[in-house]
């Protein structure tokens, strides 16, 4: 079926699946066949109206699972091999941006998408938001036939206020500026409501943001209508969420591509509007005065780790960073530990083993199964990995050495990247004799693991959201290991991220917000220590333009490869520009033996004819700053228009 802007807009809502009430977002629909009511019943007392909310939370698309191989991160931190050319990363490197709706491992257009549905394939962006959105305005118009406690009608109404302004907000991420649908329609009325501007609609999600903020508590389970849910409230919209998500709005609002306009050269990339960047430093600071004086249930997780090629946490520690985005042999856990703020439900968490664990490492010789699909980060993404000193790779003081070009290097490095010598395979006499010398990684130029078809076409492998376990010898993605992805919209790093940039917007280094004592300085630094790098090296503060290169370059590492590259690049004024159109490997001789590898670190090896080859250049124009929608809605009425160039 053909979801339309007008058919989901319009869409009827009378019967309305309210038995499963309170349960978890994850037991979406798990209800008796009597369980659906009336209209007259859907908003008569909490438990009913809460469950009519909980098909909003059905809706969120789960990014890395909504398919078998899907595609998440467009801007020049990814290329797939060769076998996935057909996927959205590399028909976004040729500039179609029209196969966001054809391509069918996007999580922006899936068909069908059934709101309904608990299939994890049949929930995707374009449709759903729609959906939703009038779902949240049905909702707000029946608030008054809500009987019970100040407590549940806030929570109620704080929540639909949050999602009618969060799925506006995923759309104009994409899209611009759109018409920002607050009432209610039916199939009969006219259709003539004109596109807004981004800064315009951003307005008005700002005031849904702000009423939800004001409305919901921090946390459910502190509630009384949150005790009967007490232990699964996770997911469930907070002050926290509604506060992240009004500052994310403002910062959006106030970046170069909002206050300049789409256009080329650059110029214009720390143009900010420092009006919005202040409201988003406010918001944001509202919400980290609350975290750092330790009011709320998040924290940045820790980073500590015995071993941290295979992830191995220190012994007594809880909260291992690596539990942000996977967790295994915890009883199918939902990832996201102490950190991750918003989420969606991820009920089929085997769905993991069955495409997410599978699309990451060499397939070279079976030595990972399934699909011939690799996720690979780029070299000019790996490049942006600074060193332990917390100086940026060019830097002429940072000690980067080409002879050792994986020695010193930022923490992460080591926790995300899987490069050359890297023992992949633990288990390696449960491989086949034909795998077996693939146990440890070769990605020198020329070596078999450099294959474009089946190996890695950029150099390095990467590990942060699926550990390099998942192989045929460890066997990682098997049942027992009860492996469970999920990748998160937001996390309290990136808050801190956010802040920093929307401070040194308006002041600098230096500035804050006047709710926070955290100075942007401060809040870049809090995530370089946590990982055990130096913070932002007194070099770089106090030119602001310096300075904000390197927030920038902190977001690319401590967001890597989460779907956060692209946007940024396009709010950034960047997409068109070089260096953030090309996409390069990394090429190196080797200079140590085999044995080697086995009994020293990596890290250590010395490498000969270090350099990096461009394997693809964009070729992009004003118009790929938005993707463009789909004609069938746009031929709906005159007032909803293409964006320009499509």
């Amino acid at each position: 079926m053909k979801y339309t802007y007008k058919t989901l807009l319009c869409s009827g809502l009378l019967s309305l699946a309210v038995g499963f009430g309170m349960t978890s977002c994850e037991d979406y629909l798990d209800k008796s066949p009597e369980s659906t009511v009336s209209e007259e019943d859907a908003f008569k007392n909490f438990r009913n109206f809460q469950g009519f909310i909980e098909e909003i939370y059905n809706c969120i698309p789960d990014k890395e699972k909504c398919n078998y191989c899907t595609s998440w991160n467009w801007g020049d931190d990814e290329l797939f091999n060769s076998m996935g050319d057909g996927h959205m990363t590399h028909q976004a490197d040729l500039g179609n941006f029209r196969a966001w709706q054809s391509n069918g491992q996007c999580w922006l257009y899936r068909n069908p998408s059934n709101p309904a549905s608990t299939d994890k394939f049949q929930h995707s962006l374009w449709p759903h938001s729609w959906y939703c959105i009038r779902k949240a305005n049905v909702g707000l118009a029946n608030l008054d036939k809500l009987v019970g406690t100040q407590e549940e009608k806030d929570m109620i109404a704080g929540q639909l206020y949050f999602f009618r302004a969060w799925w506006h907000f995923e759309l104009m991420t994409y899209w611009g500026g759109l018409p920002y649908i607050d009432q209610v329609f039916d199939a009969t009325q006219e259709l003539n409501l004109p596109r807004l501007s981004y800064q315009e609609c951003a307005d008005k999600a700002a005031e849904d943001f702000r009423r939800a903020a004001d409305l919901l508590p921090v946390d459910w389970d502190k509630t009384t209508a949150g005790k009967a849910t007490e232990g699964k409230n996770q997911l469930r919209i907070n002050k926290i969420m509604a506060l992240g998500y009004l500052g994310k709005n403002y910062l959006w609002a106030g970046s170069p591509l909002m206050k300049n306009g789409a256009q080329l050269g650059g110029a214009q990339t720390y143009n900010y509007d420092e009006a919005y960047c202040k409201k988003a430093a406010q918001a944001f600071g509202e919400l980290l005065a609350l975290v750092e004086s330790g009011q709320t249930q998040y924290a940045l997780a820790d980073f500590k780790y015995s071993n941290i090629y295979d992830h191995e946490k220190e012994k007594g520690v809880q909260t291992s960073y690596s539990d942000i985005f996977y967790t295994r042999r915890q009883n199918w856990l939902m990832p996201g530990s102490v950190e991750a703020i918003f989420r969606g439900p991820s009920a089929d968490f085997n769905g993991s083993n069955w495409n997410m664990t599978k699309i990451w490492g060499p397939k070279v010789a079976g030595l990972v199964s399934h699909d011939k699909i690799i996720h690979l980060p780029t070299a000019n993404l790996v490049e942006m990995y600074g060193m332990a000193n917390g100086l940026p790779l060019n830097d002429p003081q940072s000690g980067f050495d080409k002879r050792h070009p994986f020695k010193n290097r930022d923490p992460r490095f080591y926790h995300d990247i899987v490069f050359d010598g890297f023992h992949f395979v633990l288990a390696e006499d449960k491989l086949s004799d034909a795998q077996k010398p693939y146990a440890y990684c070769d990605l020198s130029t020329g070596a078999d693991m450099r294959s474009i078809d089946l190996g890695s076409r950029t150099g390095y492998f990467f590990q942060k959201l699926v550990p390099h376990t998942c192989n045929e010898g460890d066997k990682e993605y098997d049942w027992g290991s009860n492996l469970h992805t999920y990748l998160p919209y937001m996390r309290l790093a990136d808050i801190y991220l956010m802040y920093a940039e929307s401070c040194a917007a308006f002041g600098g280094s230096s500035a804050k917000s006047d709710n926070c004592t955290l100075t942007s300085l401060d809040a870049i630094n809090k995530i370089r220590t946590r990982c055990g790098a130096e913070g932002v090296h007194s070099s770089y503060i106090a030119d602001n333009k310096k300075f904000m290169d390197e927030i920038r370059r902190e977001r690319a590492v401590e967001l890597s490869m989460e779907g956060f590259r692209f946007n940024d690049l396009q709010r950034w004024l960047l997409l068109t520009e070089s260096p953030y159109t090309e996409k390069y490997s990394v090429e190196f001789d080797r200079v140590e033996s085999v044995d080697f590898y086995r009994n020293n670190d990596p890290a250590e090896a010395e490498v000969a004819n270090y350099r990096h080859e461009l394997i693809v250049k964009r070729v992009y124009g004003t118009k790929h700053y938005w993707f463009p929608l789909p004609d069938d809605d746009v031929y709906l009425y005159p007032e909803f228009g293409q964006n320009p160039g499509w």
